[in-house]
């Protein structure tokens, strides 16, 4: 179905690879932090934590609290193969310096994003690439664009365009 200039295109793409942690707290916890999200630009290992549902604008006396926290491209690049139980205590120990009045969650999520954010997009295609027509098949995403907010609605906007004369 794919042809190989197509093939060649979608090998082109390139991710970025990163870990997230995310921090649960039963209801009625707070978290003493005078933000919702914070970008952390000195640190090797942590680029942004965010209190969730501070963030969302969703705190309930009902739901506890929960804490994003993202890695950098550089560790999770670095960090890669490794065990992830090994990451989440070092991820924990920079968190700890960072906000160190964190309280102690009652559980703990670590995920490994292999392909986090588009790092190279397809080249010369605007948004989506059609790879197939009898079926329909059309491929999109921010692999196609860029990794934002803005990435994912021009490619959205694109497949809408390339689905329109075949409905």
């Amino acid at each position: 179905v794919i042809n190989e200039s197509q093939k060649q295109q979608l090998e082109s793409v390139s991710y970025s690879s990163r870990y997230a942690l995310g921090l649960f707290y039963e209801a009625g916890t707070g978290i003493a932090v005078p933000w919702a999200a914070q970008y952390i630009a000195d640190n090797p290992c942590i680029r942004f934590i965010s209190i969730d549902n501070k963030k969302r604008n969703i705190e309930s006396p009902e739901a506890g609290p929960s804490v994003v926290v993202h890695t950098t491209v550089s560790f999770g690049s670095q960090h890669l193969d490794s065990d992830p139980a090994e990451v989440q205590q070092v991820i924990l120990s920079h968190l700890q310096k960072i906000v160190p009045s964190l309280p102690k969650p009652s559980s703990i999520k670590c995920q490994r994003w292999r392909y986090s954010q588009v790092t190279r997009a397809v080249p010369n295609c605007p948004g989506q690439m059609i790879l197939h027509t009898q079926p329909l098949l059309i491929c999109g995403g921010d692999g196609f664009t860029r990794s934002n907010f803005d990435g994912c609605i021009e490619s959205a906007m694109s497949l809408a365009g390339a689905v329109k004369p075949h409905l």
